[in-house]
């Protein structure tokens, strides 16, 4: 293998990469990415078999070749590296020599054979997408996935596809985000993905506002393309907790909020509450919507704003932090608030199809 490429590019290429490197790998190739010299360009690739992706630049390749190279190594000396050239050179299947100026470098690598070969989906059922649309489906629904839960299914965004309609959502038990977008597939297609968290930041990461994405499906992976970058997915294995009953409760009452003021409330009233297990209370009494929160430790505050409510005071108690995410990931000026009573979810909607749940939190004496 030998080959030339631009450094900077090269930086920018294993920074696609290399969060899917796993901290403590199970085996010690997997602490490597694989770097293969292909007619006129390079491809890199990384695993740590559960998210795999794989991405490629034009470089001047002299000889064409493949070895794995230790992943933080390699991009530490890359990134210390003034020279706006590198060339790369190994004569045998376990050694590279860098060159970048004056500088010459040999780091020990690992055969291509003993690296995890990543499947290709190509051939598998797909939809395509703008990017700016499917980053918009997952920066609405990840946020609130946690990252480690004992219901193993929770870790991970479901995607379900019916009648031409992909419905995302992420939930803790607390909270709950959907968003939906038509794709283009056969009306009789179906089928549920529940996509891990950490292969969804990796999603995020790779989607452009100016490429497509395409959406590659099947039984237990998932691969999305785009530009020129592939991740592919295994997917979380179990059934993901029925959420129909809770979006479909009916409110007794819709209020419509404006969010950048509620926002700023709310980020006031959450100095008063010394971590996530406490609340604030809304109050919604005629033409206001009255905020308060108390903390020992703390003080008090209370806040208000108006509100399109009329009829008998309703009070209901939310986590305001909680609260506060919703209104990041929504980006109407204003939504609309469903509620019936303090023990009934909280339904916050906007106008492009995004729908988000609250739990409510036990009220406390005034």
């Amino acid at each position: 293998m030998k080959l030339v490429i631009s450094r900077s590019e090269l930086v920018q290429l294993i920074r696609k990469i290399q969060n899917v490197v796993p901290q403590n790998p199970p085996i010690p190739v997997l602490s490597h990415f694989l770097i293969e010299a292909k007619e006129s360009e390079l491809v890199l690739t990384a695993t740590d078999l559960t998210v795999g992706t794989t991405c490629s630049v034009e470089a001047k390749i002299f000889e064409p070749g493949s070895l794995a190279l230790p992943s933080r190594h390699f991009f530490q000396l890359m990134r210390e590296l003034t020279d706006s050239q590198v060339e790369l050179t190994a004569s045998d299947s376990e050694m590279v020599e860098i060159t970048s100026g004056s500088s010459r470098f040999r780091l020990h690598g690992m055969d291509k054979a003993e690296y995890p070969e990543l499947p290709d989906l190509h051939a598998a059922p797909q939809f395509k997408l703008p990017g700016m649309k499917l980053k918009e489906m997952l920066y609405r629904t990840a946020f609130v996935v946690p990252k480690e839960d004992s219901r193993y299914v929770l870790t991970g965004v479901l995607m379900r596809i019916r009648e031409g309609v992909a419905s995302f959502v992420g939930t803790d038990g607390k909270r709950l985000a959907k968003a939906e977008v038509e794709v283009a597939l056969p009306p009789d297609f179906s089928g549920e993905f529940i996509l891990p968290i950490k292969a969804v930041d990796e999603i995020l990461k790779l989607l452009t506002d100016d490429d497509e994405a395409s959406v590659y499906l099947t039984e237990d992976k998932v691969a999305v393309e785009s530009g020129n970058t592939l991740l592919v997915t295994k997917l979380l294995s179990g059934s993901y907790p029925d959420f129909e009953q809770i979006i479909a409760t009916q409110s007794e009452r819709k209020l419509i909020l404006h969010r950048e003021e509620l926002t700023s409330l709310l980020k006031q009233i959450a100095l008063f509450t010394q971590d996530t297990s406490h609340s604030a209370r809304f109050t919604f009494v005629p033409g206001e919507l009255i905020l308060t929160a108390n903390c020992a430790d703390v003080g008090e505050g209370k806040v208000s704003m108006p509100v399109n409510h009329e009829g008998e005071k309703i009070q209901i108690a939310f986590n305001p932090h909680y609260f506060l995410d919703i209104l990041r990931h929504s980006r109407d000026e204003t939504v609309t608030l469903g509620i019936s009573d303090a023990f009934n979810p909280g339904i916050v909607t906007d106008s492009v199809r995004g729908l988000f749940v609250i739990m409510p939190m036990r009220l406390t004496e005034e």
